[in-house]
């Protein structure tokens, strides 16, 4: 059931409109700007009704500061209003707001006008899934990857948490598709994708197509040696899938990794940290393949295989 904050300093209003949607949509109530504020920053919403006239903050004063708010600014807010004259419906549009509802309160009209936008928000939301989602393997796509590790890497700075990236891509991947044909390749990226996908599901996991035969993950919050750990558990569960390559390093489908452990610091750059992962995906490859490399926060090499 989709989420819907209606922020009213009256009482009576905000109740008249929740009874009217409360059939449909599971209603949120708040009574002053700053709690609707706070509210709205979970980003839990599909919809804010947002009433105009307001004591301790105007509605337009706050419909700016959730146009700024990176976590806010994607939730559609319809203004709710006994202001009928046209300046107010422009400044209010203008801003940002996608509709507006004129006191008093119509239910039909009011119901329609929600259940419109809240159509309109869950299109955008699936096109928008589809543009961050790799068409082949059904997980994260290069877009969504870049978005999300330079978000991750900024937020690592500021709680100075520890930060991992691993590349790794599947070995010997021309030659399979030489020799089984680019369908037959076509399915081992996407069974690839979905065991390491499989094995990637905490909050503090993400995974995506990098290119090609080439994939990434970033890790949040763990330990050089847990992270180590993981991967390694993730190229044998690779190797477990028992695939056919008879021109690889295995007589099955192998992948090889290369990764890094960081505590990033203000100033240190993303891109730094994916070349050294990079280089030691490198150095997997060059030492035979189907292992993981790994550089620790020390800036220690481990290697899966000497």
């Amino acid at each position: 059931m989709e989420k819907i904050l209606i922020i009213d300093d009256s009482v009576v209003q905000a109740m008249y409109l929740k009874k009217t949607l409360n059939e449909d949509y599971e209603i949120t109530l708040a009574h002053t700007a700053s709690d609707g504020l706070m509210r709205a920053k979970t980003g839990a919403y599909s919809l804010i009704l947002l009433d105009i006239i307001m004591p301790d903050m105007d509605g337009f004063m706050l419909l700016k500061k959730l146009q700024e708010e990176l976590v806010t600014q994607h939730i559609p807010v319809i203004l709710i209003t006994g202001l009928s004259d046209t300046r107010s419906e422009e400044q209010g549009l203008i801003l940002g707001a996608v509709d507006y509802i004129v006191k008093p309160f119509r239910p039909l009209i009011v119901k329609a006008r929600v259940d419109t936008h809240i159509k309109l928000y869950r299109y955008r939301v699936q096109i928008e899934q589809q543009a961050m989602e790799d068409e082949l393997t059904r997980v994260a796509n290069r877009r969504h990857y870049e978005k999300y590790s330079e978000k991750k890497w900024q937020e690592a700075i500021r709680s100075e948490s520890l930060f991992s990236v691993c590349m790794f891509d599947i070995d010997k991947f021309k030659v399979y598709n030489d020799t089984y044909g680019h369908p037959a390749g076509d399915r081992v990226i996407a069974a690839v994708a979905r065991t390491a996908d499989s094995h990637l599901q905490r909050s503090t996991d993400f995974f995506a197509r990098y290119g090609g035969e080439e994939f990434v993950a970033v890790v949040t919050g763990s330990g050089s040696e847990e992270v180590f750990a993981h991967f390694k558990k993730i190229r044998q569960a690779v190797e477990d899938l028992k695939i056919e390559h008879s021109g690889s390093v295995s007589p099955w489908v192998t992948v090889s990794m290369g990764g890094v452990t960081i505590l990033p610091k203000e100033g240190d750059q993303y891109a730094d940290c994916l070349k050294i992962a990079d280089s030691m995906l490198y150095d997997a490859k060059r030492l035979g393949r189907n292992q993981v490399v790994w550089m620790n926060e020390n800036k220690e090499q481990w290697r899966e295989r000497e």
